[in-house]
């Protein structure tokens, strides 16, 4: 590649994910594949993604949980309780399924 064919970094525009989840199928298809990873902090950070794609202050309301709250519970160093995960799901309109391994 010549230098003049080079990519300046700084012109690109940041790439976020919550401008990719417009609808229900994309977002169980990119929960679920985060749900794979088997990291709390991830799937924490991924529901924050989808609330945030949604309306964070909605999706508080929804799931009987302050907004202040769903900030925190959903930050990617957090731990999420089982609980939180099932409340911000529902609010979603999502389900958290079991499925056979194999």
């Amino acid at each position: 590649m010549k230098a003049k064919d080079k990519i300046d970094a700084t012109t690109l525009s940041k790439f976020d994910v919550v401008d990719y989840l417009g609808d229900e199928a994309t977002l169980a298809e990119y929960l679920s594949a985060v749900i794979e990873e088997s990291d709390p902090g991830l799937l924490a950070a991924a529901l924050g993604d989808v609330a945030k794609a949604r309306g964070m202050a909605d999706i508080a309301q929804a799931s009987g949980l302050a907004r202040e709250s769903l900030y925190k519970a959903l930050r990617p160093d957090a731990h999420p309780r089982f609980e939180t995960v099932q409340r911000v799901c529902t609010a979603l309109g999502l389900r958290i399924e079991v499925r056979p391994a194999a």
